[in-house]
């Protein structure tokens, strides 16, 4: 799916929480925003597509799971500006817990890493202020 910068109205995303043995699934971005960065798989929902065939559908392609969806748990504002204070990008993500199903982290174009991550190594990566404080605080990932 081609990056959308510079909307002229805010986008509907989804991000997948999965967690298995005590590990959960993340991603390193391979493009802005959040390039560099390790976050919860998860993509613009597509006309048509429901939360959670879009969750489904976005953790399946940037990292090779396959999951069932469950309920939204979280929902926040992404919104990056440019130099000259031009929203970049607008995001209303939409978090949903989700049950692992099968497959092995495989990133795709979107991903240039995936994985599952132990509460201690999340502390190590570099990752978003907001997936750290979702995972710890509504999750309670590791905790």
């Amino acid at each position: 799916m081609p990056v959308h910068e510079y909307p002229d109205s805010p986008q509907i995303a989804v991000g997948a929480i999965v967690i298995r043995d005590d590990r959960v699934l993340l991603v390193k971005r391979r493009k802005p925003p959040g390039k560099g960065l390790w976050s919860i798989p998860g993509g613009r929902v597509e006309l048509g597509e429901t939360l959670k065939e879009a969750a489904e559908r976005e953790v399946k392609e940037e990292a090779g799971v396959i999951i069932r969806a469950k309920d939204p748990v979280y929902t926040f504002d992404l919104i990056d500006r440019d130099d000259q204070e031009c929203i970049r990008f607008h995001y209303v993500i939409v978090d949903l817990l989700a049950d692992y199903v099968s497959g092995k982290p495989d990133p795709s174009s979107d991903a240039c890493e995936a994985r599952w991550v132990t509460p201690q190594e999340l502390e190590e990566l570099p990752a978003s202020r907001t997936t750290r404080k979702f995972l710890k605080e509504i999750i309670q990932f590791g905790g």
